[in-house]
C-alpha cells in the first residue's frame, strides 16, 4: 500500500480501479486545512492524463504488474520485437506504447519489459544509456565561450546537444529520463 508521502516521478498506482503512473506531485496545504497533494496520473494502458488531488491520509494499491527480461531484437514498420530470453517467444509493442524509449533502444540488448494483465505495455530504461554519434559538424576554431553546444545525431536518430569537442563516431552518455548529452564515454 502506498500513501501520497510514497509519490515519486513514475510511481505505479492503481487509483478508481485503473491503473495510473505518477507524471508529476506537488504538496500544498491550504491555511489551517489538511494537508493535499496535487497530481497529473498517466493511465498506463491508453496514456490519458488526469489531474487529481489527494489527502494527505489516502491509500493506494500497486497494479499487479509484471517484468520480464527480454532482449530487443528488431523495429518494424512501428512494431518494436521483443524476445523472452527464457522462452524464446517473441512479442512486440507498439510505438506509440514505447514513447521516448525507442530513442534508447540498441538491437541484441536486455531490457526490462512491463506486462500487465498478460499485455505488454513498456521498456523499463536504465538512468543513461550510451549511443553512438552518427553526424554532427565539426566544431568551429576558436569558439571556446562557455557552453557553446553543437546539434548531434545518435545511432538511434536521437538528436541530443552536444559540447563542441564530440565528434562523429565518439560514443556519449545520454540520460534517458531528460534526453541531454551527460559524458564522452569511454
Amino acid at each position: 500500500m502506498f500513501s501520497p508521502s510514497d509519490f515519486r516521478k513514475g510511481l505505479r498506482i492503481i487509483v478508481d480501479d485503473q491503473p495510473y503512473y505518477v507524471v508529476s506531485y506537488q504538496h500544498f496545504k491550504m491555511g489551517r486545512g489538511k494537508a493535499n497533494i496535487r497530481t497529473k496520473l498517466k493511465h498506463i494502458k491508453t496514456g490519458a492524463v488526469v489531474e487529481k488531488v489527494f489527502g494527505s491520509n489516502d491509500s493506494f494499491k500497486a497494479p499487479d504488474m509484471e517484468e520480464r527480461k527480454m532482449q530487443y531484437l528488431y523495429e518494424n514498420a512501428g512494431e518494436y520485437t521483443f524476445m523472452d530470453s527464457e522462452t524464446f517467444d517473441q512479442i512486440s509493442i507498439p510505438v506509440d506504447n514505447l514513447g521516448d524509449a525507442r530513442w534508447y533502444l540498441l538491437e541484441n540488448s536486455d531490457y526490462k519489459v512491463l506486462f500487465l494483465d498478460g499485455q505488454a505495455l513498456s521498456v523499463d530504461l536504465p538512468a543513461s544509456v550510451i549511443l553512438e554519434v552518427e553526424n554532427t559538424e565539426p566544431a568551429v576554431r576558436g569558439d571556446t565561450v562557455s557552453n557553446i553546444t553543437k546539434p548531434a545525431k545518435l545511432q538511434t536518430g536521437l538528436e541530443v546537444k552536444v559540447p563542441p569537442f564530440v565528434k562523429e563516431g565518439d560514443k556519449i552518455k545520454v540520460d534517458t529520463r531528460t534526453g541531454e548529452y551527460i559524458e564522452r564515454a569511454n
